[in-house]
C-alpha cells in the first residue's frame, strides 16, 4: 500500500491518524499546525484538503461521532478549535466558561456523541456538552488523571492516575462509582474499554499492560488481571481494542515499531 498520506507528508511529528467513522477518509493532524484529510482509494490517496491553524502545533485531533467534525487542541493553548466540515468552517473555542485550566490537551469523545472529557491538570476532568461545548460538570482524582475512557454506553468514564489508581466515575451524576489499584503500576499512561464492555486495559510507564474484566473492577479494590502483557521494554503509551474484541493493540511511541497485537 502506498502511504495514506503521501499527497501530502506532514512538515513535523504526526500526533493523530484516524480513519473517518463512515467515509473511506483518513485524517492526520501534527505539528506542523495543520489537519489534512485524504481519500483512501490504496491507488493514489488523493488529498481532499489541508486546514492550517496559526501559531497552533496540534497536540490532538478526532473525529466527533458523526463525522462532521474535527476537534483539535493546541500542545500549549487553553483553547481549542472545531473545524465544521459541512460548512467549512473553522471555529475557535477561546475559553470554556467554568474550566480554569492553563493548557487544554487531552481530551476523550464519548461513543454515543454527547459529551466532550477534558482531561485537566491537577487531577480536574471537565465534561462538556458536545452539541455547545458548555460545562456541565467537573470531577476529579487524587493525584493526575493521565488518561480516561467512555464505557461503549458512554454511561461511565474510567479515569487513570499518574499513582496508577483508577477511578470509575457514573456520567449521569459525576460521582465515582468505584476505584481500584492496577496492579503493580508505578505509573499509569493509558486506558482503554473493549466495545463489548467486557474488558479494561491499563498500560503503564513499565510497558505492562493488565487486561481485567469489567465486572471485577466494578466489585474490587485489588483486582487480579486476567492477563498481564509484558512484551513493551518502554512505557506503553496507546492501548485500543479492535471492534470485535479479539485484538488488543499495545504501543510504545518511545522506540520504532514497538506495536503489538495481542
Amino acid at each position: 500500500c502506498l502511504p495514506a498520506n503521501q499527497e501530502r507528508f506532514a512538515d513535523g511529528k504526526l500526533v493523530t491518524v484516524q480513519f473517518h467513522p463512515s467515509a473511506q477518509v483518513v485524517m492526520t493532524a501534527g505539528h506542523d499546525r495543520s489537519v489534512s484529510l485524504f481519500q483512501v482509494d490504496g491507488i493514489r490517496n488523493p488529498k481532499i484538503q489541508s486546514i492550517y491553524l496559526e501559531s497552533f502545533p496540534i497536540y490532538k485531533a478526532r473525529f466527533s461521532v458523526d463525522g462532521e467534525q474535527v476537534i483539535a487542541t493546541g500542545t500549549h493553548h487553553s483553547m481549542f478549535f472545531v473545524y465544521d466540515m459541512m460548512a467549512g468552517s473553522i471555529i475557535p473555542i477561546p475559553k470554556v466558561r467554568g474550566v480554569e485550566e492553563k493548557f487544554l490537551r487531552n481530551f476523550e469523545l464519548s461513543p454515543d456523541g454527547s459529551f466532550m472529557l477534558l482531561i485537566g491538570t491537577s487531577g480536574y476532568l471537565h465534561l462538556l456538552s458536545m452539541k455547545t461545548k458548555e460545562l456541565i460538570g467537573t470531577m476529579k482524582v487524587n493525584g493526575r488523571c493521565t488518561a480516561s475512557a467512555f464505557t461503549p454506553d458512554s454511561s461511565k468514564i474510567y479515569s487513570y492516575s499518574k499513582e496508577g489508581e483508577v477511578f470509575i466515575w457514573d456520567v449521569r451524576s459525576r460521582k465515582c462509582l468505584h476505584k481500584f489499584e492496577d496492579e503493580g503500576s508505578l505509573e499509569g499512561k493509558c486506558i482503554a474499554v473493549s466495545k463489548n464492555n467486557q474488558y479494561v486495559a491499563c498500560g503503564s510507564s513499565s510497558g505492562v499492560v493488565n487486561l481485567y474484566t469489567t465486572d471485577v473492577c466494578l466489585r474490587e479494590s485489588h483486582p487480579k488481571p486476567v492477563k498481564a502483557i509484558m512484551n513493551l521494554v518502554t512505557s506503553a503509551t496507546c492501548v485500543t481494542f479492535n471492534p470485535t474484541t479479539e485484538i488488543l493493540a499495545v504501543a510504545s511511541r518511545e522506540t520504532d515499531e514497538a506495536v503489538k497485537l495481542v
